[in-house]
């Protein structure tokens, strides 16, 4: 791969068309702004992160956590395309300078995908066809669609939405640039090829990556099992840094508000991320801006932690760089940071895992979740299955027309539901399950 072709501010859907522009916004400037004012980037603010929505004590929510990422993103990003300038004068005056900006807007978008209720959204759509009532469809639908919904992920997920034609949406949907929507496919091959539940895109979007991976010059790797698979688009690695960083330690910062972890507890494994001299660094500096607020102490160490694996992440990336470009790097570049920040990283990995991702607030939201989403699912999916019936005709009638849930064709009306209730966020899903279930009526 090279860069001159990776980086392209084609708009796939408009690639033929003359586009005539009122300001000096960049192509990838307008990718961002597209999405901060469009209502799946909005109902981030209603999905949960980790923990649940909060009540007295604020913690990060999808759209908190995206607008993070995307600011990690973005330092990243600038950090790699000064290297690459530096090393290429030529390139300044291309479109390289832009890839901190590209990189910021995958980051906004890398969880739109997510359904309600987050991880246990995603595992109560798979296992509803795998698992529950939805196991009569498998032998309606063609293997490959079975895939998908079987392994439903949100990141294949965010690729559709952004992708798809919906009903009165325009074609390619959100029409964004194909180095944008290049970035945020971490995994770059169909479900039916995917060794794991995790994968790029679904069926259906397939024709799409193919355009974006021809187009920017990403090359479809030789397998020896005869899987279809691309190379990782180069930024990507670096919009999967930035999630990797700040979902780490903003949850650990969660954990300390929310006194799953002590003060102590929290310093400690933030300053495990530094030597000696670095410790004796950064407490001087906690004494000389006479910091003695726990919470300012913490969010402190926070910001000195992100800095230092910002500035990791970038310099693997570039020592990295032929490797990357040559589809051979293995692994995230958070895997290849220097020795003390990456055992300090695990650590804290293995201590969310234990301490935090087992805890009862979250277990009980992630409980609830999936038997809201489970119980969504059973009743949309018999809808569309028996649409001659009244209550089915009931439930229909709510859907938005958006959602191509009226047609025809099975899977097409199946993909709709999934499309539906995956869009929902996590009071929006509460309120309809509580609604059709009886618990609850509206209020007139």
């Amino acid at each position: 791969m090279n860069w001159t072709d990776l980086i392209s501010n084609c708009r796939l859907g408009q690639e033929h068309r003359h586009l005539e522009r009122h300001d000096d916004r960049t192509e990838f400037k307008r990718d961002y702004d597209r999405l901060i004012f469009s209502a799946p980037f909005r109902r981030l603010q209603n999905k949960t992160q980790v923990f649940p929505l909060p009540g007295s004590i604020f913690v990060h929510n999808r759209l908190t956590h995206s607008l993070e990422v995307a600011s990690v993103g973005m330092s990243l990003g600038n950090d790699v395309a000064h290297y690459l300038c530096k090393k290429n004068p030529h390139f300044i005056d291309t479109l390289i300078p832009e890839i901190g900006q590209i990189v910021a807007t995958a980051c906004l978008a890398h969880d739109l995908g997510n359904p309600p209720f987050g991880h246990s959204g995603e595992k109560a759509i798979q296992t509803f066809f795998s698992e529950g009532a939805g196991l009569g469809l498998k032998e309606r639908v063609s293997p490959e669609f079975w895939s998908d919904i079987t392994r439903f992920d949100g990141n294949a997920n965010a690729f559709r939405l952004l992708t798809h034609s919906f009903k009165g949406r325009r074609k390619g949907g959100f029409a964004m640039t194909y180095s944008t929507l290049a970035s945020i496919v971490k995994y770059p091959f169909p479900s039916y090829h995917a060794t794991k539940n995790k994968f790029g895109f679904f069926t259906s979007e397939h024709e799409e990556y193919v355009t974006v991976a021809t187009r920017l010059g990403i090359p479809r790797l030789d397998t020896t099992d005869g899987h279809e698979r691309w190379a990782r688009y180069p930024l990507v690695y670096l919009v999967e840094a930035a999630d990797d960083i700040c979902y780490e330690i903003m949850d650990l910062e969660d954990a300390y508000k929310l006194k799953i972890l002590s003060y102590d507890e929290t310093a400690e494994l933030m300053l495990s991320f530094f030597d000696e001299t670095g410790k004796k660094r950064i407490l001087q500096r906690i004494s000389d801006e006479e910091l003695s607020d726990p919470n300012e102490k913490v969010q402190y160490l926070r910001a000195c932690v992100i800095g230092l694996l910002e500035n990791e992440c970038a310099q693997v990336f570039i020592h990295h760089e032929e490797e990357i470009l040559n589809g051979t790097f293995a692994k995230s570049l958070i895997d290849h940071i220097s020795p003390t920040p990456c055992a300090a990283y695990q650590h804290c990995t293995k201590i969310s895992s234990a301490r935090i991702y087992k805890s009862r607030p979250v277990l009980d939201v992630e409980l609830s979740g999936y038997r809201i989403m489970a119980t969504l699912m059973e009743l949309m999916v018999e809808a569309i299955e028996h649409p001659e019936r009244y209550y089915s005709q009931q439930l229909i009638g709510r859907v938005s027309s958006q959602y191509d849930i009226e047609n025809k064709d099975l899977e097409t009306r199946v993909m709709a539901v999934i499309d539906y209730i995956s869009g929902m966020t996590d009071v929006y899903a509460l309120d309809v399950y509580q609604k059709i279930c009886g618990i609850s009526l509206p209020i007139i």
